[in-house]
């Protein structure tokens, strides 16, 4: 998760001097304050907050936003942190959770450090922040099961120069390697984490790896457009997976097609697996 990025725009977005948040620990009932915008002391950071415990806590064990008007009177919550956020001088604070296929993965806080309350286009701004990271986190989610998927499984024994190599890949067993290599493909120009989206790309070369270089040279979306089309997408479906229009997949197609040399969608796939570029 880009948690810097979502604190940086919910403070844009509610107006909140302060924005802290953090991941919830993987196994764990308990989150980590990891990063801080606005903050004038480091008191809140490496914070780890037990589910049910303090704002943050119940915003965690109840998997919906919560928030206190003055932090350090509140009845509402438990009082086991009050040390921290009063040493960064907070009292009007928002707590909200960023849920993922019912699983809470992490906390969204806002603050100010005047005791007033925090409406509800306040509160509503800062859920749409946590939504947007949602989204990001399901389309990671996504991508790390795919690529777990689409990882080849090493060929040994006289079959393992064929396939791939030989371009003679066929049967249900590469239909599904060459769906999972666009699909790959596809959600790499959405993923925030570098990291995880160089090793998607990474993923897509071992996929096709095994033919020599090829001289043709495709831009990045002329390739994802192509991948589609070989794993049976037309060009409306194309666009849905990509995020683009169909008239930009059609200009993508048409530029791969000269390229290639091919004068249709099916002599353009062909010569791409030849080629080495799709599996």
């Amino acid at each position: 998760m880009e948690m810097r990025g979502a604190l940086a725009r919910l403070r844009r977005a509610t107006g909140l001097p302060v924005a802290f948040g953090g991941l919830v620990e993987p196994g764990r009932r308990r989150m980590r304050i990891s990063e801080l915008n606005g903050a004038a002391t480091p008191a809140l950071r490496g914070l780890a907050v037990t589910s049910g415990n303090g704002l943050g806590g119940k915003a965690v064990a109840l998997a919906r936003p919560c928030a206190v008007t003055d932090y350090s009177l509140s009845r509402q919550i438990s009082h086991e942190y009050d040390t921290a956020v009063a040493a960064e001088g907070l009292r009007s604070v928002l707590a909200i959770p960023v849920v993922v296929r019912r699983r809470v993965r992490g906390v969204l806080y806002g603050a100010l450090r005047t005791a007033q309350p925090l409406g509800d286009r306040t509160l509503n701004a800062a859920v749409d922040v946590a939504r947007d990271i949602e989204q990001t986190l399901a389309v990671e989610d996504e991508a790390r099961g795919l690529l777990a998927a689409a990882r080849p499984e090493p060929r040994t024994g006289p079959a393992a120069g064929s396939g791939a190599e030989s371009g003679a890949g066929s049967g249900a067993g590469w239909e599904q390697v060459r769906e999972a290599h666009a699909a790959l493909r596809a959600l790499a120009p959405r993923i925030a984490d570098p990291l995880l989206r160089a090793e998607l790309l990474l993923a897509c070369g071992l996929l096709t790896r095994g033919t020599p270089p090829s001289a043709v040279a495709l831009a990045p979306r002329e390739l994802d457009v192509l991948a589609c089309v070989a794993a049976g997408a037309t060009n409306a479906a194309a666009a849905e997976r990509l995020g683009l229009r169909p008239e930009t997949v059609k200009g993508y197609l048409g530029s791969a097609m000269r390229k290639l040399g091919s004068h249709t969608r099916g002599e353009a796939v062909v010569a791409a697996r030849r080629a080495g570029l799709l599996p």
